[in-house]
């Protein structure tokens, strides 16, 4: 059993991933499900606490193997054990501005993918999939139809003067808010993840890239920014 702060709780292939802060370590954890041995995306199923998505910044309590699947190059996961999902607390953001790592990139280079060879080529606990980012600006975009709803991709400049340019926003919640003609405001802490691996096109040369993907968008109340001055 563990105890995380979900701060993704994104589109899978019709289907979620869900990924937190552990309470208890303070390292990344990704639950995956042994139902989708492919990809451990997160079926409703499992994932419904009394008939709800969980909820950025819910405290999820998750029962947990020891270990999971890596999918060749993600350091993060562990498979989901039987039990029931719990919602166990909330948390505000000034508990998780801790968590946003003091890195030179956005996930390792100034791309908008990350290859599988350069990531199997680092320390397994080094193969960073997940990254918190404090995002000062973060501007988006309508791009093309996708099933059932608009695609939209956004462009955040960092703190420390990364940008992170036209990566797609695969946050159930915060899409919704978009199609409905909200754009964001103030400054957000986003959740960025790489996606499994994926070829744009037939004619792409090179290794297999994993795209950088906003997962998780909470944005700042004028209460949170005067709590981080």
């Amino acid at each position: 059993m563990a105890q995380i702060i979900c701060l993704a709780n994104s589109w899978k292939l019709k289907e979620r991933c869900i990924a937190g802060v552990n309470l208890a370590t303070g390292q990344w954890l990704r639950p995956v499900s042994s139902l989708y041995p492919e990809d451990g995306r997160v079926p409703a199923s499992i994932r419904l606490i009394q008939g709800k998505e969980p909820a950025l910044l819910d405290i999820l309590e998750i029962p947990l193997d020891k270990n999971g699947p890596d999918f060749g190059f993600e350091s993060e996961n562990l498979t989901i054990a039987s039990g029931v999902w719990k919602r166990v607390g909330q948390a505000q953001c000034k508990d998780i501005l801790q968590y946003c790592g003091n890195y030179s990139h956005v996930l390792h280079n100034s791309n908008k993918y990350v290859t599988v060879t350069y990531l199997q080529s680092l320390p397994l606990h080094k193969r960073r999939t997940l990254q918190l980012v404090y995002a000062t600006e973060l501007s988006v975009e309508a791009i093309s139809k996708a099933q059932g709803g608009q695609k939209w991709q956004g462009t955040l400049l960092t703190n420390t003067g990364q940008q992170l340019t036209n990566a797609i926003i695969t946050d159930p919640v915060f899409v919704k808010r978009l199609e409905s003609g909200y754009r964001p405001q103030n400054p957000c802490l986003v959740t960025v993840s790489l996606s499994l691996p994926y070829l744009p096109s037939n004619d792409w040369e090179g290794d297999k890239p994993c795209w950088k993907l906003i997962a998780g968008i909470i944005e700042l109340s004028d209460y949170d920014l005067i709590l981080f001055k």
